[in-house]
């Protein structure tokens, strides 16, 4: 994707678009190889996906990495996960760097081995005067854990009275925008405890690819269905 400069996006696009990277294990199956395979395919189509939405000036994209279930997978696909997460990141550092662009993490980063947190951290923090678009990797992440989180931190500060502005301050993602736009591959319609709370009003797209399939044409057809929706917000 990234080296085809041509584009039929849309001129109306989301300011924030969210991504349940989904299919990898399947797209490897399909091909009768290791899921790690599908893994490192799904890692290249997300390096694509940043690379087109940086280039279309999207503000924002938070991608489903990995979940807080996630954890329960065996435990050698978690570890091959674990070590294309640090040194994916640790590769892509360059790009990122080069491309003016942030690095968010979301989630119990914590959970992570030391290595690979390490690389977590120092990558965001060398990033974090960037002033492009925000990438944002959700990590051992889950949308009702968050909740819970943020209502412990609000339980442990005295808060008796709780708005719905105090919860949005103490999630994960406080200071970013909701999302606009939730894209899902693989053919599978549901939310997957992602971004529970951010999402009330945002758009969804189902599409039936696998993620590693999930090229440019592809990300375009999603942004064509979303510049034709109405949002009404409620109203």
């Amino acid at each position: 994707m990234g080296k085809d400069n041509s584009s039929n996006a849309p001129a109306r696009l989301p300011k924030h678009i969210a991504i349940i990277m989904d299919g990898n294990g399947r797209w490897a199956k399909k091909r009768l190889l290791p899921r790690t395979a599908g893994h490192k395919a799904g890692f290249n189509t997300f390096v694509d996906t940043v690379d087109y939405c940086n280039q279309h000036g999207i503000e924002v994209l938070t991608v489903y990495a990995f979940s807080s279930e996630n954890w329960n997978r065996d435990e050698k696909e978690v570890a091959a996960l674990m070590d294309l997460i640090g040194r994916g990141i640790k590769r892509y550092m360059p790009d990122l760097i080069e491309k003016n662009i942030q690095l968010h993490l979301i989630g119990d980063i914590e959970r992570f081995a030391p290595d690979v947190r390490d690389i977590l951290y120092k990558s965001r923090d060398r990033l974090a005067e960037n002033t492009g678009m925000k990438l944002c990797i959700c990590l051992s992440y889950g949308g009702r854990q968050e909740i819970v989180h943020a209502f412990n931190e609000l339980a442990a500060e005295g808060k008796k009275e709780i708005t719905a502005e105090d919860i949005s301050a103490h999630l994960y993602t406080k200071g970013l925008p909701d999302p606009d736009l939730v894209i899902r591959t693989s053919g599978e319609y549901r939310i997957s405890n992602f971004l529970l709370w951010q999402s009330a009003y945002a758009e969804y797209y189902f599409a039936d690819v696998l993620w590693p399939d999930f090229g440019k044409k592809e990300l375009e057809k999603a942004l064509e269905s979303y510049s034709k929706r109405e949002r009404r917000f409620g109203r």
